[in-house]
């Protein structure tokens, strides 16, 4: 059983438009360098050049901010799903 990763509107042009790609289980560092593998150049648009969330991106494990949890080393588990998000901003 795989990993179900939601992939918002603006990164789809990586994902040739799924919305919905699977990916193995693994930690959630683990599950981005295969989103990575699987669609080159997903993985700069979520990860800063040091390696760390880019702070306009966020992501949920089965609902939960992961920058709550254990960041990267979130285990992600088959079955689970995770959602990138990216920050949403505006004014009146």
């Amino acid at each position: 059983m795989s990993v179900t990763v939601r992939i918002p509107g603006p990164l789809r042009r990586f994902t040739n438009n799924a919305d919905k790609v699977q990916v193995e289980p693994g930690d959630l560092g683990a599950v981005i360098g295969e989103l990575d593998s699987q669609f080159p150049g997903i993985r700069e648009r979520i990860l800063d050049e040091d390696g760390a969330m880019r702070y306009f991106v966020n992501v949920y494990l089965n609902g939960e901010d992961v920058r709550f949890l254990e960041g990267l080393e979130t285990a992600v588990s088959a079955g689970d799903e995770v959602s990138i998000v990216p920050a949403v901003a505006g004014g009146a």
